[in-house]
């Protein structure tokens, strides 16, 4: 039975030491009542600030950290109680730590992790083939990775997170340190998998890969739920609009009505030129162009900014620092914001 991956009310503390190692130890939250779900054949994302408490959600539905209450689950299995099931239908790939033997060739890596997996020998050595050649690194297959570039071990990583075929794919910034041709094939890769039915969890710091690869996304702030949706449906919830700039070469007073009745706002240049610049979720450009012009306007440059998904995530940000500087204020003078 397929039901994905589910989290539930999940929270993981850790125990620190404020005072040094010999200071009295006190608990972290660092996931606070979290719930996701991972369904199979979608690419999910997961954002937030650092600290935002990403790495360690992925590490516990990755098994290798345990709840400290809430479950999580994958096709029913839960991760504590059925830890070697889930594994087998599971896989991490995770940029900037080491996933793979240094003292090991980049075949004998392949080699050692199917069997864990159990793939059977025959199909294992045609994977390892194929995901040689995948990554680009057919040529240094029977290289040790000791003698590797940071980007050719997280191609190995890549391939070795790809090695049981798994129906669950965890990805803890894995295009960190790639050069961007590999970076592309990967995405290319994960988002054949997913049209295929693998279920994908995705976070990075590369916002526009999110964008570009998944259909819902969760944004957590300091472990907590903070915002979900498509990456269009929270740009529009932030009032993240696209911007249109328009530079007019001769303005005078019937530009700046025009100006003026679209809710533009008018930045003078040196040259006597005049920048009108308008956030708007509608596509705006053409209209405002043509006021413009129809007001004797005579335009000198136009340039069209997308909204951006990084542009929501600031935003919600933002929203969550000043709702917490508001509830720390006396009632008084929070009414007064």
């Amino acid at each position: 039975m397929t039901t994905g991956i589910q989290v539930r009310a999940l929270r993981k503390d850790f125990p620190v030491r404020d005072k040094g190692i010999f200071g009295p130890r006190t608990l972290k939250t660092a996931v606070d009542g979290l719930d996701l779900d991972i369904p199979p054949g979608r690419i999910t994302g997961l954002l937030g600030l650092n600290g935002a408490g990403k790495t360690t959600t992925i590490k516990t539905i990755a098994t290798l950290l345990r709840p400290t209450s809430g479950t999580v689950t994958v096709d029913g299995l839960d991760t504590v109680a059925d830890a070697r099931a889930v594994r087998r239908r599971i896989n991490l790939i995770a940029g900037g730590e080491r996933m793979v033997y240094t003292r090991m060739t980049g075949r004998e890596n392949l080699w050692y992790f199917g069997q864990l997996y159990d793939v059977p020998k025959p199909d294992l050595r045609r994977r390892i083939h194929e995901l040689l050649a995948l990554v680009g690194l057919t040529d240094a297959a029977d290289t040790m990775v000791e003698r590797y570039s940071r980007g050719m071990t997280q191609r190995l990583a890549i391939a070795r997170g790809l090695i049981n075929e798994p129906d669950y794919l965890l990805l803890d910034e894995p295009t960190l340190g790639l050069d961007a041709p590999i970076a592309r094939d990967l995405r290319r890769v994960v988002a054949r998998l997913a049209a295929d039915g693998t279920g994908v969890l995705l976070t990075s710091h590369y916002l526009a890969e999110v964008e570009e690869l998944c259909g819902h996304v969760y944004v957590i702030s300091d472990g907590r739920h903070l915002a979900e949706g498509s990456p269009a449906e929270l740009k529009a919830a932030t009032g993240s609009h696209r911007t249109v700039r328009i530079t007019v070469t001769n303005p005078g007073e019937r530009v700046t009505a025009v100006a003026d009745s679209f809710g533009a706002t008018r930045e003078p240049r040196p040259d006597g030129s005049e920048v009108i610049t308008l956030r708007h979720p509608d596509d705006i450009a053409g209209p405002l162009a043509a006021a413009l012009v129809g007001a004797g306007g005579s335009i000198g440059g136009l340039d069209i900014a997308e909204a951006s998904l990084e542009d929501a995530v600031l935003k919600l940000a933002d929203r969550t620092h000043e709702g917490r500087a508001d509830a720390g204020r006396a009632p008084a003078e929070a009414a007064s914001v």
